[in-house]
């Protein structure tokens, strides 16, 4: 991932209703959540709930599928270990000092 990806990501949850969101989906998993789904459990008005899902899209962080009637929202585990692999390729001065599987989610 390029330098302005990893900043475009971290500017996205870099907000309390955008981190609460993306950590639901990311809960949710490959069945992922409707916006009417993650307003109730959330309680963000849908007009809010909509400005949020939109940044966190354009991030790369989630993505949007219809379904019939409904759009799905799903978190997009493999932009997310992307930004999590750039954030700690370099840690411990080159040395391993975690296991690869407690950094990345197997999702």
């Amino acid at each position: 991932m390029e330098e302005k990806d990893i900043v475009k990501a971290l500017a996205a949850l870099a907000q309390p209703n955008r981190l609460q969101l993306f950590r639901h989906l990311v809960v949710a998993g490959q069945e992922g959540a409707t916006p009417g789904q993650l307003g109730e459990q959330l309680g963000i008005p849908n007009a809010t709930l909509s400005f949020h899902l939109k940044e966190l899209l354009n991030a790369g962080l989630v993505s949007q599928e219809r379904s019939g009637r409904n759009l799905i929202y799903r978190a997009e585990f493999a932009r997310m270990n992307g930004v999590l692999s750039y954030l700690t390729d370099n840690c411990c001065q080159g040395q391993p000092c975690l296991d690869e599987a407690a950094i990345f989610c197997g999702c």
